[in-house]
Parts: C-alpha cells; structure tokens; sequence
C-alpha cells in the first residue's frame, strides 16, 4: 500500500521534531546512566539502511533492538553475554534511530532547520539529566535487572516516534549537486566493481574526495571530538581530586545539562537568522575557540563558584557546538547524500571518541594532575577550530575570486573585437572607455 508524502514546513513538521527530541533523549542521553560504551563504529550500516528502507522503518528497527538489548541484558550472567546484549544490540539500535532522527529533520524542515536541529539537540540535555534520576530510583527498588527490563520498556517509544516520522518527497535539485561529478552511465562489471559501487555510495566517500567543504568540516570535528569530551568526564573526578564535596560536584554537570535545555534553542534562534546563513561554519569554530579557551580557565582555578562559572560559560559554547554541529553538514552536503555523509562522518567522530578517554588517561596517570587533561582538552578544540575557520576562509576567497576572474577573462577576450580599451587616467587607477561605432544604412 502506498505511503502518502507529507509536505515539509507542515504541522506535521513539528510532531516530527518532538518525535527527534525524544529519540534522542532515549538514545543519546542513555549512555549517561550506563556504564557500557555502545558500538559506535556499527553507524555506518544505519547510512544504508536509511538509504534503502527511509528514516521511518530504520528507527523502529532501532527501537526493537535497543528494546531487546536491554530485556536480554537482564537475563545474563557473565559480563561477556552484558557487553553483547546492553553492549552491542542497544549500541546498534541507537545509532540506528539516532542517526535517522537527525537526517529526517533536513527533510521536513527548510527555513527553521536550524532552529528544529538546536530543538532536537536540546533531547540529548533531556536525557543527561532525567536517565541517571530514573536510573538510581529504579536501582534502589528493583536492582539492575529489573531496572533493565524497564529500561527496554522506556526504548520502545522509538518505535513510536519512528511512526511518525512519515515520508516526504525527495527534492533534488541540480544546484544541490555542486561538488560533484556526475554519476557514471557505463555499468560496472562483476562483484567487486557492485560493492565499491555500494561502499563509495554509502559511505559517501566521492563526497569526501570532490566536496573540499565536507572535507575539511570532517577532519576538523574529528580532531576537535579529541578534546571536546573531556571535560564530561573528568570534570567531577577533578573537582573531587581538590577537595569539593562529591554532592557539590556531581551537581556540576546538572549544571551543564539543565543550561543546555534553554541555551541550544537560543543558539538555533540566532544561527538561524538568515543574517547568519553564509556564516554559520565560522559561527561553529567560534563555539569550539571559545569552548578551548574556558577550558583554559576551569585548569587554572578548582574553586567550586569557579568551576560553576565555568560551567555556565562551557554551556553557551557546547550549546553553540551542539547547535551547529549537524547543521553546518547540511550546508556542505546535498540532502539526497546527506545520510551517506552522516554515515562516514560520525565514524570518523566515533574513532576519535574511543581514542580521547583512554588517551586523557594515559596523560592523566603519567602526570597525575588532571589540569594536564583540560590543557589537552583546549589545544585540541582551540586548533581544531582555528583550522576549521581558516580553511573555510580561504575557500570562500577562492570561491569569490572565481566569478571575477571569470568576468575579468570575458572582458578581456571582448576588448579586441567590441574596441574595449584600457587607460591610465589617475596614477594607478585605470578606466575602462568604450568605443561605440554607429552602423547606419543607406
């Protein structure tokens, strides 16, 4: 039975943003409160899947796994069945429906795509701050396998919003194909030829090869990922470590998650001012800078009215951060590719954040001081984003000095034949005077 298209900009554009924000509530937000790391670097299949299937059916495929993980957890025994079943099933049907909440948010929202990808961001400070309360009051009751049964209730919603995210019409225009070549005619012969196919298509590596943008956007948000972390997870260990009560300190990233809620709207509202829309990739990498250099300063002093100041500060740059991020790819990238794009660039993202944590520990046991770990936190976010904002300044002067070397050639083939002439009137300044010749008949 065929499905109907919905309009983008609709009403039902908005139940479509809420359907984002919880998923990532549940899905984002849920690592918070365990303490097994999903499979991150599993993301790649979702681009597929999306790519085949829709945004719909891949989220509640998401939500029956991530279900199901987590019913199974609570039946094992040893933490090899836990890493598998809470580990890698729940993993996989969270980036399942996390990555397809974000790309449907490009199909159905246009002129507030900025404003509805803040809103849905702000789901993920939803879920920092509600999962580890439902997670200690279902502890203290029903112990954890209990609290896991519940907690496979709790990921079924994505089920539910997967069924609202309905398809809407594809729009593709030949603008939105700037950057790159055209597709190949020729069909390609045997198996192997069919899976590069697949994997150049999936993992939108002919993206990365002919979109200078999307390329530099990449490197620099995986370099950045390096550092950006770090202060999540050793922030209460390093206000523990100079002698704030442990309360005081975990109220510190509450801090954080409660300011995001309001502040990563705000950022939407003013990123997506059309004042900024040329701007917005130079808006992310001030958000980085500035992100780098508060570490800078949560490294000088542990004070805990010092260390709230500067969580309020780290909010408004993570809430710039948390804004922008997928919103600045879909500048870069054409939709219709936007999902592949998503797929190889969050793998890149994942890498990095497996390295960062058992990086920052290395430092941290070599040197026993955890200010060598914001040192390490800033230079990675604070070069990331000074290569991120070069970059993009260099290829946006070579993209304006394009068209005036166009029209400058054009000119200059002209001269000779419509009497185009060049001369020097005032010092160095030069005036171009055009001979006009009256053809009259007789």
């Amino acid at each position: 039975m065929p499905q109907a298209l919905e309009c983008s900009e609709g009403c039902w554009a908005w139940m479509v943003l809420l359907a984002s924000v919880v998923t990532q509530g549940l899905t984002l937000g849920f690592p918070t409160c365990i303490g097994i790391f999903f499979a991150e670097l599993q993301r790649p299949l979702c681009s597929i899947l999306v790519g085949r299937f829709g945004c719909r059916a891949t989220v509640m495929l998401g939500g029956v796994l991530a279900s199901l993980g987590m019913v199974a957890g609570s039946f094992c025994c040893t933490l090899g069945q836990l890493y598998l079943t809470a580990g890698f099933i729940t993993g996989l049907g969270m980036c399942f429906s996390f990555q397809s909440s974000i790309t449907v948010l490009g199909l159905y929202f246009t002129r507030w795509r900025v404003l509805a990808n803040a809103l849905a961001s702000a789901g993920v400070s939803l879920g920092i701050m509600l999962w580890p309360l439902l997670s200690r009051y279902l502890l203290e009751d029903l112990g954890w396998r209990g609290s896991f049964l519940i907690f496979g209730g709790v990921l079924l919603h994505c089920c539910v919003c997967g069924a609202i995210l309905r398809p809407v019409p594809a729009r593709v225009t030949p603008e939105t194909r700037d950057g790159l070549p055209p597709p190949s005619r020729r069909p390609a012969r045997g198996c192997p030829a069919a899976c590069g196919r697949a994997i150049q298509r999936h993992l939108a590596f002919d993206v990365l090869r002919h979109n200078v943008g999307y390329r530099v956007y990449t490197l620099g948000v995986a370099w950045m990922i390096m550092g950006f972390p770090l202060p999540h997870v050793f922030l209460v260990p390093y206000a523990i470590w100079h002698g704030v009560d442990e309360h005081r300190a975990a109220l510190l990233i509450s801090i954080i998650g409660f300011s995001n809620i309001f502040l990563r709207p705000m950022a939407g509202l003013v990123a997506g001012r059309r004042d900024f829309a040329s701007h917005r990739k130079y808006l992310f990498s001030l958000a980085a800078l500035l992100n780098g250099l508060t570490n800078l300063a949560c490294a000088a002093s542990a004070d805990f009215r010092v260390l709230v100041a500067y969580c309020l500060v780290y909010s408004v740059s993570m809430s710039g951060i948390g804004a922008l991020l997928f919103q600045v790819l879909m500048d870069i990238v054409p939709m219709d590719r936007f999902s592949s794009a998503l797929g190889l660039f969050t793998v890149l993202e994942s890498i990095s954040i497996l390295i960062s944590p058992p990086l920052a520990g290395l430092l941290l046991d070599t040197t026993s001081n955890f200010s060598y770990v914001f040192y390490m936190s800033s230079f990675f976010l604070i070069s990331a984003a000074l290569f991120m904002g070069g970059s993009f300044w260099a290829l946006g002067k070579m993209e304006r000095q394009g068209p005036q070397a166009e029209v400058q050639g054009a000119v200059t083939e002209a001269a000779p034949e419509q009497g185009l002439t060049m001369e020097d009137t005032d010092g160095p300044k030069k005036r171009l005077r055009v001979e006009i010749m009256y053809v009259t008949s007789v």
